[in-house]
This record gives C-alpha cells, structure tokens and sequence, in this order.
C-alpha cells in the first residue's frame, strides 16, 4: 500500500455515511488499501457536509442519499490509516436514508457488511463508530 502525503495540518478531514442493515454496517475497501473505511472521503472546494457525503455515497456506492435525512451521527478522531505515522483524521460521519441498492463503483472494489468482531478489518477511525453502534445495540 503506498504511503499517502500528509495534509500541511496533519489532520485528514474527511467525511463517510454510516448505514446499518441487518444488524451490520456496510464498509468498502479501495484498491489500495487493505482495511475497510466506510463510505466517504475528503470535500470539495466550497462543498457543504450533506453534499460532500452524498456525493461521496454516490461516487462509491452509486446509492442517492436522501438530503432531508443526512443526520450527524459522531466525529471521529483517529490514526489516519495509509499516511504517515502522527497524521490523524477528523471523521465525520452521517446517516441518511438512501435510494439505489449500494454496489461497487470507482474506486472501490470490495465491500462487506461487518459487525463489532470484524474490527480487525477495518481502518483505526471505523472502530470507534463500530464501538457507537454495539453501545446502542444497533449491530451484532
């Protein structure tokens, strides 16, 4: 896996959807990287929180978020997988009900649906949303 560049802060600022089906929460994978994230990325120029994690959703997942429900759901601050030791990332995640059935698209090439055990799969900042999810009985 390449090494990514740090930003000049050394906080990554990035945003991701949270969506729990079946007592499960859907994560992806992108080439390059081994864990699993969840569904997000970094904001556009100008971009409000809704559209970029919509767009985001859509872009990886092809699903539309439905605007009037995109909900904060918990900001993360973790080890910023792929970067350079020290680098953090400021995760804020959202909820939103969503039209389409998510399936690969861009860059992703896997997804999972994964419970609390699976923490072993997936990048550091997932693990305090997976930990938010099994306090509120919400995933398995």
């Amino acid at each position: 896996m390449p090494t990514l560049t740090p930003p000049p802060s050394g906080v990554v600022d990035a945003l991701a959807w949270v969506h729990v089906r079946d007592r499960r929460l859907l994560a992806v994978r992108a080439r390059e990287h081994a864990l699993f994230y969840l569904p997000g990325g970094k904001r556009e120029p100008g971009e409000s929180d809704a559209a970029a994690v919509a767009r985001e959703a859509r872009e990886e997942l092809g699903v539309v978020l439905r605007p009037a429900t995109i909900t904060p759901f918990q900001v993360v601050d973790a080890p910023a997988h792929g970067y350079p030791e020290g680098t953090r990332v400021r995760l804020a995640c959202f909820t939103a009900d969503h039209d389409g059935e998510p399936a690969m698209a861009g860059e992703i090439v896997e997804t999972a649906w994964l419970g609390w055990a699976d923490r072993d799969r997936c990048a550091p900042a997932l693990h305090p949303v997976l930990d938010r999810l099994r306090e509120r009985g919400l995933i398995d």
